[in-house]
């Protein structure tokens, strides 16, 4: 069995951000969220990163993110997300500029992956050591058997919300066993004076969540089988959304996650993190990453300098 790898999708556009948050710095020498994952998943045991881009930023995160990686431990490796990467008869749509979504991003990585058991997060959130312990942990102890052996790390829902806007999170259910029964993505949720909730049909309508609901920040454990499954479910995604939705129509990790656990095939084992999430979905979430940070670069959690020599 091979060791466990880290996938990190950092393709994503930042349109509400209004920048490249994937390599916005935020620490005292230039670290972005990114660096102090791929800092807690080293010392989780992880060894080798996949990070996911697109070649329209590739220059820039060379010069700014991995020039400061080439300092670290962990071997890094680069896959890239591209809208023509489609299946033989697809065509980008017109006018398409939206990637095609999180399982879109991990199929494009799958050769840089190279047939190891893998853990997949955001380059924007920070998700805490204990996440990557857990996970890695349970990546290095369980392999497929008559079904497909996958797992999630949960965080409570009031404990990744912000304070500037809305944002999008998969809210999961689980049975008495730890197991996922259902993930739904929901992608308006929203703080506000009496709680949070979210709405799908822009506001006309909201509907109460609570705030220890546990949700899905796209960190997930999965093994190599994952990848075959959802290269043969994206031609049918395709066949659905092009003619409905092919502009903004997304791929997405917990709907074919949901398809899979509904049709038997795999179960998810559902891992608790106690950390806070932190992240910068909206400009005006960044002071209070560099404010997180920062003290626990101050206590001693982290070196003044990731990967300073």
């Amino acid at each position: 069995m091979k060791k466990p790898i880290l996938v990190v999708m950092a393709a994503g556009m930042g349109s509400r951000y209004g920048g490249l948050k994937q390599i916005d710095p935020v620490g005292s020498h230039g670290e972005a969220i990114l660096d102090y994952s791929i800092y807690d998943a080293y010392q989780a045991g992880f060894e080798t990163t996949v990070i996911i881009i697109k070649e329209a930023i590739r220059e820039d995160f060379m010069r700014l993110v991995d020039s400061r990686l080439q300092n670290s431990p962990m071997e890094i490796r680069y896959a890239y997300q591209e809208l023509d990467k489609l299946p033989e008869g697809y065509a980008v749509p017109e006018g398409r500029v939206k990637p095609w979504g999180t399982c879109h991003a991990v199929l494009c990585a799958a050769e840089a992956i190279d047939g190891a058991p893998f853990a997949v997060i955001n380059a924007d959130d920070y998700y805490g050591r204990d996440a990557f312990k857990v996970i890695y942990d349970y990546l290095s102890t369980h392999a497929d058997d008559d079904k497909y052996r996958y797992c999630m790390v949960g965080y409570e829902l009031g404990n990744t919300v912000t304070d500037n806007g809305h944002v999008a999170r998969g809210i999961c259910v689980s049975d008495e066993q730890g197991l996922l029964t259902s993930v739904t993505e929901r992608t308006r949720i929203e703080k506000y004076d009496g709680g949070i909730h979210y709405t799908e049909d822009d506001g006309a309508s909201w509907t109460q969540v609570a705030a220890d609901t546990i949700v899905s920040m796209n960190l997930w454990g999965f093994t190599p089988s994952f990848l075959g499954e959802i290269e043969a479910r994206f031609p049918a995604f395709l066949d659905k959304v092009l003619g409905k939705n092919p502009g903004k129509a997304e791929f997405f990790l917990p709907s074919s996650v949901s398809e899979l656990i509904e049709e038997g095939k795999a179960t998810v084992q559902v891992l608790h993190s106690p950390d806070k999430w932190y992240g910068v979905t909206y400009a005006a979430d960044k002071p209070v990453v560099m404010a997180a940070l920062k003290e626990k670069t101050d206590a001693g959690f982290y070196p003044n300098g990731l990967w300073e020599k």
